[in-house]
């Protein structure tokens, strides 16, 4: 049985393969760009998730910048994967 943290690091490991980064070279946070190809959805979307609170999906803002910490989004997946979150 995998627990939570098993899932969230094959996750990271999945998301490092798609942005086509080294496995051991994942970057801390990724753009919003790069987080929407992650979740399958647009950049906008995902400002309207982080306007309306839809999700409980933590970000990083720094002026115009947003940034997404890569284990929160892999912990976000895994969460939704195993029915912990709606």
């Amino acid at each position: 049985m995998f627990t939570e943290e098993d899932t969230v690091n094959q996750i990271t490991m999945e998301i490092a393969r798609e942005l086509s980064f080294v496995d051991g070279d994942v970057p801390t946070a990724v753009n919003e760009g790069d987080a929407a190809i992650i979740l399958g959805v647009k950049p906008t979307t995902l400002a309207n998730w982080r306007c309306t609170g839809r999700y409980n999906l933590p970000f990083i803002k720094s002026g115009r910048l947003v940034r997404y910490r890569v284990v929160d989004l892999a912990t976000w997946i895994a969460r939704r994967r195993l029915g912990g979150e709606g």
